[in-house]
């Protein structure tokens, strides 16, 4: 099986989040994607995040009826700073010798990846798929190969979609009074509304 993981803090998850998904699962013929919201961010360990069940609900409520799309609590239930290559590691360990991992992330996580905790033996475990970010110029792959030897053969760079959504505008727009509508799924505005999520300020 060709495997999808697109982690994030999902804080909330919207729409963008589904047609990242949607798109490399299209392009990539993968036969599914992993949604794994974070526990504590290491690179994020200063900003305040909802609490865990709010962030795994809301997920659970925009997969629900897309049979290819899986909710992972690995992240979640893992004590301590959550670092991407324990997780695929993990995963390797749970999955049969002839899957493949592909982790998505987009171009500005790429640029930033020779911070990330042992990228070099990340890029061995599975292949990155990176995806565009509005606002972000294509990662330099010289650059990061410099950084990273090896990287260039374990990256696919795409070129869409240009999702032009983000966690961040959307809980301003709450604390707005603002609509959400189309930014998320409509279970999680629901949501979003019925446990008053973001209606104060958050890092």
């Amino acid at each position: 099986m060709k495997i999808g993981v697109l982690g994030g803090t999902f804080d909330p998850v919207h729409s963008g989040h589904l047609k990242v998904a949607e798109e490399v699962t299209a392009g990539l013929n993968l036969d599914e994607v992993i949604f794994m919201p974070a526990g504590q961010p290491w690179l994020k360990a200063d900003n305040l995040i909802s609490p865990a069940e709010h962030r795994l609900e809301m997920v659970r409520l925009a997969l629900s009826g897309k049979d290819n799309f899986k909710l992972s609590t690995m992240e979640i239930e893992r004590a301590g700073p959550t670092y991407t290559v324990d997780t695929m590691a993990e995963l390797e360990r749970q999955l049969g010798p002839e899957d493949e991992l592909f982790f998505i992330l987009g171009w500005d996580n790429l640029t930033q990846l020779p911070q990330w905790y042992e990228p070099s033996r990340l890029i061995k475990l599975c292949q990155l798929v990176a995806v565009p970010r509005v606002g972000f110029p294509p990662p330099d792959l010289a650059s990061l190969e410099a950084a990273i030897p090896g990287l260039s053969e374990r990256v696919i760079l795409l070129e869409k979609p240009r999702i032009d959504i983000n966690a961040s505008e959307i809980r301003q727009r709450v604390r707005e009074g603002l609509s959400i509508r189309n930014l998320v799924p409509e279970a999680v505005e629901g949501y979003i509304k019925e446990h008053g999520l973001y209606a104060r300020e958050q890092a």
